[in-house]
């Protein structure tokens, strides 16, 4: 048996000391991008776990969704999270595919960026799914880099289909992984297991190594192997401007190439296109419903080197989009980090809302030292439409007098200004109610929302956003007769 822990976040820790407890160890897949970010593992964290016993993972460096990535945009999330890792002091031998999204040509990556092996979800028979499949891996796997596990964890499972799991295996003789992201005592989520429920399986589970013959074991330690040299990831060419500017050219999960939807907080937005757009056939919309509070926005893919534009130390950067909005908006800005990691740095003051289109322009503070890419969007945070196309970026370059009003009193004042931002939305809600008009215009002097900077870096430089998941392993011997 394996138990894996996907994401890093910082509540596996809980499962760790269980784990250490009763003498088991496990693997844990982490992106290295969202280490130090609050509510992630820190360095030090990891050191204790290597320390315990546990195996220290790869899961890209920023929780990449691989198949929707250009093949050298996914060699840099694979090798170099990779490569983090070891220049951390944790030497991998196995990975994980975030969301369990994998081709055979990711593969192929996986094993070219010098791992053993790589995890996938849902190929193993449960209460929950795929009731054709066997109820372990093989051993060793047919293939390797596809190796078999359960669905991952989550809170509706029972100490008894924890067991079970080790019970049928061992019927059969095999390999079971498990998949755990959170281990909760309060407030538990979906993709979570309660310290409760962890505790009693893990006492469990621990003896039956001398009753049953089933044995409790890292991933790295079932597939074998030394560990492979590193691997860089190929160098990106600097991207100097916005990719797909005008969202011509559709991607992956619907969304145009080079672009995701990002967003946070308590709201419902729904993304869509209209056309025409402001030059071309589309344009994005955002219908925002049912705010408290967050926003949303469209921007410009958080990744290594392929779609978000580069930003240099000291530079100022001038943005343009073009929209109609009926509300007020603002820049959303965020920056790419040394090792991969993208954080929340700043946003610009409010533009007004325009029936007709208008281009919002603002320049950029100088980019802090540490930084090496940009990302911006304009936001919408309160009940209403946004339209957004034709974005620009233009290096060193002051904005003229914006054609967008930049808006010290808006006509309709947001419900809260947006908090910190936790993570990208990933997919859009459903669509529920209509949108709201916007209230009548109210005159009043209001700061503009900013994203509050969380207390670590200083306010000069971008506050961490990440993102994350967890699985475990097992490995069942058949009993000896």
């Amino acid at each position: 048996m394996s138990l894996t822990f996907d994401d890093g976040n910082a509540d596996q820790l809980a499962g760790a000391t269980i784990m250490n407890n009763n003498g088991i160890r496990g693997t844990f897949y982490v992106a290295s991008g969202n280490i130090g970010v609050p509510g992630f593992l820190t360095q030090a964290d990891l050191l204790w776990l290597a320390g315990s016993g546990q195996e220290i993972a790869g899961h890209t460096v920023t929780h990449a969704d691989l198949p929707s990535l250009p093949l050298d945009e996914a060699k840099r999330q694979v090798c170099n999270d990779r490569v983090t890792l070891a220049n951390w002091g944790f030497p991998t031998r196995s990975f994980a595919y975030p969301f369990a999204e994998s081709t055979p040509a990711i593969e192929a990556v996986v094993a070219e960026c010098g791992y053993n092996s790589a995890r996938m979800l849902g190929d193993i028979k449960s209460r929950f799914g795929c009731s054709s499949c066997a109820y372990a891996e093989s051993t060793p796997p047919s293939n390797p880099f596809y190796t078999k596990a359960l669905d991952q964890s989550e809170i509706t499972w029972t100490l008894q289909d924890y067991k079970d799991a080790v019970t049928n295996a061992e019927t059969t003789g095999g390999w079971v992984q498990f998949t755990f992201h959170n281990v909760c005592s309060t407030s538990c989520g979906q993709l979570a297991v309660s310290q409760s429920v962890f505790s009693e399986f893990a006492a469990w589970l621990a003896p039956r190594s001398a009753t049953m013959n089933t044995v409790t074991m890292p991933v790295g330690d079932v597939i074998g192997g030394a560990v492979k040299p590193l691997v860089n990831g190929p160098v990106g060419s600097p991207v100097t401007e916005v990719q797909n500017p005008g969202l011509e050219t559709p991607g992956a999960n619907g969304q145009p190439q080079c672009w995701f939807q990002g967003g946070y907080g308590d709201n419902v937005p729904v993304f869509s296109t209209v056309s025409p757009g402001h030059t071309g056939s589309v344009a994005n919309k955002i219908t925002m419903t049912s705010y408290v509070s967050g926003d949303a926005k469209l921007l410009p893919t958080f990744d290594l080197g392929s779609c978000a534009p580069g930003a240099s130390e000291g530079s100022t950067y001038s943005l343009g989009t073009w929209y109609t909005s009926t509300v007020v908006t603002q820049y959303a800005v965020y920056l790419r980090t040394g090792t991969g990691s993208w954080q929340y740095w700043t946003s610009s003051p409010w533009f007004a809302a325009a029936s007709a289109w208008t281009l919002a322009e603002w320049t950029t503070p100088p980019i802090p030292a540490g930084y090496t890419g940009i990302s911006f969007g304009l936001s919408i945070f309160s009940n209403g439409e946004l339209v957004t196309d034709d974005y620009s970026i233009t290096e060193g370059v002051a904005a003229p007098a914006p054609v967008a009003a930049v808006v010290t009193e808006p006509p309709a004042e947001p419900a809260a200004a947006p908090a910190p931002e936790a993570t990208p939305t990933e997919a859009p809600p459903a669509e529920t109610a209509p949108i709201e008009a916007p209230p009548a215009e109210t005159p009043a002097v209001v700061t503009p929302p900013a994203e509050p900077v969380p207390a670590e870096p200083p306010v000069t430089a971008p506050v961490a956003e990440v993102i994350p998941v967890a699985p475990v392993v097992v490995e069942v011997v058949a009993p000896t007769p």
